[in-house]
Order: structure tokens, then C-alpha cells, then sequence
């Protein structure tokens, strides 16, 4: 399974590659209006994508720079899914380049689900959200040794309810710097 996901994330980086002229979408969540960004935007480069081009790349002061890509760090998933949806490649494109440009940054990739399934289900699929995630950031050039994974299943919900609004929130793989 993890060949393929790799497969798909290269075909996938081959695509971006070739010029696809598309914008990234913003999705409202517990954090408001979070924009993910768009082609054109600041901190991209001269082909539009993040960290992309001369002088595209993010400095560690981006992390924390509300209007860059990179203080975004949560992906959405849907039910039950672990696909890294087009929505979010945009996002990860930039977190890609950042690790691209600062060889001594690395993270850690939380997986999260809603509170549906069994406790070893939800283990298992928060881990393979965060495996997504760290596979396509390895395939847009960031290190394998700068990524840990770990899969909190349910254990650590965003949100404290018990609707679909909630469970949405919850499906979730955070992203946390912990060198910069």
C-alpha cells in the first residue's frame, strides 16, 4: 500500500510540475477562515508555487508569519479516507519547500480521527494519514530523516462534540515543528 501512495504522490508532483495553473482552495474550520493560499500570492515563487523558483523559499520566521502558507499546518481528511485531497497540496507544497531550504527543520506528523471506530481502527488510520503526508513531503523533496510520524486515533479530538461538524475537525493530520 505504501508503494502505491508513493506512486501516486510522484505522478501527482509530475502533474504540479507540468503546470497546473489551479488555485488553492481555503476551507473554514474551528480556525475560521484558515486560506491556504493561492497561485501569485507572497512567499511564491516565479512559477507560482510555494517555495518554488530564485528567492522562493520561507525563512523560519514564515512559521509564524499569519499571512504565509506555512502557519497553516492542519490537513483535513474525509471519512474513513487518507488521501491528501487537492485542497491541501498547496499546503504541503510549501511545508515540502521549507524542509527543502532548512535541512536541519524537522516535524512531526500527528494523525487524528474522530471518535467513530475502534480505538486500534483509529490508530491505524490516523497513522496511515500521517504515513500520506509524510510520503508526499518526501516526494516534493523533503528529507525522510526530517519527518517522525505518530497516530493519536481519537485520543486528542479539536472538537468536543458528537456531529458530523465536529468529526470533521477531528480527521485530521497536524503538523508540528519541532526544529527549525
Amino acid at each position: 500500500m505504501k508503494k502505491v501512495l508513493f506512486v501516486c504522490a510522484i505522478a501527482l508532483t509530475a502533474v504540479a510540475v507540468a503546470g497546473c495553473g489551479k488555485k488553492a482552495t481555503t476551507r473554514a474550520g474551528a480556525e475560521g477562515s484558515a486560506a491556504v493560499g493561492s497561485a501569485g500570492t507572497a512567499g511564491t515563487g516565479a512559477d507560482g508555487a510555494y517555495g518554488a523558483g530564485t528567492g522562493g523559499g520561507f525563512g523560519a520566521g514564515s512559521l509564524d508569519d499569519p499571512s504565509s502558507p506555512l502557519s497553516q499546518r492542519k490537513i483535513y481528511f474525509g471519512l474513513d479516507r487518507y488521501d491528501v485531497t487537492e485542497e491541501y497540496r498547496g499546503l504541503v507544497e510549501a511545508h515540502a519547500g521549507y524542509l527543502r531550504s532548512n535541512p536541519n527543520a524537522a516535524v512531526t506528523l500527528e494523525g487524528h480521527t474522530d471518535e467513530r471506530g475502534s480505538r486500534e481502527y483509529n490508530i491505524a488510520l490516523g497513522e496511515r494519514r500521517a504515513n500520506a503526508v509524510r510520503d508526499l513531503l518526501v516526494a516534493l523533496g523533503a528529507s525522510v530523516s526530517q519527518i517522525t510520524t505518530v497516530s493519536y486515533g481519537e485520543e486528542k479530538p479539536a472538537a468536543d462534540c458528537h456531529d458530523e461538524s465536529c468529526w470533521s475537525q477531528n480527521r485530521r493530520v497536524e503538523i508540528v515543528y519541532t526544529a527549525r
